[in-house]
Parts: C-alpha cells; sequence; structure tokens
C-alpha cells in the first residue's frame, strides 16, 4: 500500500497497530485493549484527514497509483460480458483509448474511456492515459454504432491531456476532439459520462459531453492541470497548490457551478481503499441515471443536452 505524504499519519497507526497485533499473536500478553484504542484513533485520524482535503490533495489523490483505472471499472462492472472493439478504421488502433460493448445487468452500454498504466511497461503502451487523434476518431465511431444500434453510451474520464506530440498535431488532434464535441451533442441515445480520475483539457473534453455528467469525489475536472497552470503565471511548478485552489477544479466546485450533476461519494480513504464498494457505488449511479433518461425520445435528449450546454456559464447580473 502507498501512502501519500498527507497520509503519513494513518501509515504511523496503521504501522501501530501492525506490531500490537504481532505482540498479541507471538506472546501471552493481552493487548486486545492496546489494539482497539489504537483502531478506534485510527479512524479518527482518517475521518479528521479527508474531511479537510485541500484541491491539490483531491487532484493527489486522482493520481493515486492503487486508484482504478477504466478496464478495472469495465472489469467489475461487466464481468466476461465486456467485448472490447478496435481501430478508428482510418490510421490504427489507440491503445490509450478503450472502447466496446459491455452488459451492466440487463442492460447494453457502449463503454469507452481512457486507460493509464500500472507500471512503466504498461504505461509506455498506453501512452500514460494521454489519446491520439486515432484515439477520439474510435471512440466517435463507436458512439455512431451505438447510435445506429440504439445502445445508451458511458464514458470514463481519466486523462492528464490528449497527447501534445507533433505526429498527434499532423493528424489533426484539435479536430479530432472538436468533431467529437460536436457530434455528442447531437448523438440520439443517452450518454453518462464520469470522472473517474484525472479530467484534464480538451483530452478529457473530447469524450465529456453527457446528458448526465458524474464525478466521483476525489477526482478533478478543469482545462489545465494545477501543474501547467503554475508554470505559465508563476513560470514554475512551485505554485501548483495555489493554482488547484485557484481552478476551482474538484467535484464540489464543479457541481456549484452546474458543470457536472452529481458526486459519486467514495469509501473513506478514496477509490482505491475499498475497490468494491467504488464499483457498486458507480454501478448503482449509473443505473440509476439511466433511468432518468432511457423514456426520453431521441428529439428530446438532445434537446435537454443542447439546452445543458447552453446554459453553462451564464450569469444574469
Amino acid at each position: 500500500m502507498e501512502y501519500l505524504e498527507f497520509e503519513l499519519p494513518i501509515k504511523e497507526l496503521e504501522d501501530q497497530l501492525g506490531k500490537c497485533q504481532i505482540i498479541g499473536e507471538e506472546s501471552d500478553v493481552d493487548v486486545t485493549e492496546t489494539c482497539k484504542q489504537i483502531e478506534k484513533k485510527l479512524v479518527a485520524t482518517k475521518k479528521e484527514i479527508y474531511k479537510n482535503l485541500t484541491p491539490w490533495q483531491r487532484v493527489q489523490m486522482s493520481r493515486h497509483p492503487n486508484r482504478p483505472y477504466t478496464l478495472d471499472y469495465i472489469k467489475a462492472l461487466c464481468g466476461d460480458s465486456f467485448l472490447e472493439l478496435h481501430g478508428d478504421r482510418n490510421f490504427k488502433d489507440d491503445k490509450a483509448m478503450i472502447g466496446g460493448l459491455g452488459k451492466i445487468g440487463d442492460q447494453s452500454y457502449m463503454i469507452i474511456g481512457q486507460q493509464k498504466g500500472y507500471n512503466t511497461k504498461t504505461r509506455q503502451y498506453r501512452n500514460f492515459g494521454m489519446a491520439n487523434p486515432e484515439g477520439y476518431r474510435k471512440a466517435l465511431r463507436l458512439m455512431k454504432s451505438a447510435e445506429k444500434f440504439g445502445i445508451p453510451v458511458i464514458t470514463l474520464l481519466d486523462t492528464p491531456g490528449a497527447y501534445p506530440g507533433l505526429e498527434a498535431e499532423e493528424r489533426g488532434q484539435g479536430e479530432a476532439i472538436a468533431r467529437n464535441i460536436l457530434e455528442m451533442t447531437r448523438l440520439k441515445v443517452p450518454i453518462i459520462t464520469i470522472v473517474i480520475g484525472e479530467g484534464a483539457s480538451g483530452g478529457a473534453l473530447g469524450i465529456g459531453v453527457g446528458d448526465k455528467v458524474l464525478m466521483l469525489e476525489n477526482t478533478w475536472y478543469s482545462v489545465i492541470s494545477p501543474e501547467s497552470c503554475s508554470s505559465i503565471l508563476w513560470r514554475s511548478w512551485e505554485y501548483k497548490e495555489q493554482a488547484a485552489e485557484a481552478l476551482k477544479l474538484t467535484a464540489n466546485d464543479m457541481k456549484k457551478m452546474k458543470i457536472v450533476d452529481e458526486i459519486i461519494k467514495e469509501p473513506l480513504g478514496g477509490a482505491h481503499s475499498n475497490r468494491d464498494k467504488t464499483f457498486l457505488a458507480v454501478k448503482n449511479a449509473i443505473e440509476k441515471t439511466f433511468d432518468e433518461l432511457k423514456n426520453l425520445s431521441p428529439k428530446d435528449l438532445v434537446a435537454q443536452r443542447m439546452d445543458k450546454y447552453s446554459q453553462m456559464g451564464v450569469y444574469k447580473g
């Protein structure tokens, strides 16, 4: 188990509890009461730390190396029913963008999301979750197939941004993302979007237009990462904490500004601390959201979606 800097008091208590239990097992000393006291203190410390997380600490939580990624959610929600589909029928198959058909309960969905890697080898294979234009074109191809057969779409957002390389720009990165945003606004099937980790810049927006946009509690959604913002404004990464605060990128900020519709509560300690509970919360949120959307006609779906995005950023003085 890896710990972030602000989680070190939790690590200390967990280490103490572990040692206390070993002493109890290896000797005749009764340590039950001591263990109970440490456990009580551990729970209180966890509540205190996770209740008062700063925006920058939430950014760190969203990047936790043990946090579940897109394929983890797909495997947990769909089991063996998921059929991955490959390629954009134009250039190649982008490994940073996952897509395919899967069943959650009795309902079929087209599920699309960015996939990061677990170690150095898979991170390179998945290009750190940063999709190229062919990834966005693959996503659009799958969404249009879903529309053709009347299958609702789920998109899972978790990317530090679209790939900014020269070859990506040569193949039309900006156009591919813009095309997706346009096509998603008028797609005639329900779209449920969930931010499961990092929702950075146009890389997230390229699959981020939804009838309902949900965010897990310890995720972020913004036009730019705190580090990049800090390097532009202050010419240094040292001010990333102030940048995170100023960007208003947390789930609570997004809900307050009506950019997202709902926050999915995470277990105490984050999504990685109790994966099964997280997967169940996401499954329940998907089923509840689909129930709200399934009876709308294609015309009403598109009209509501257009209204939702047209109203963003409009303030009456």
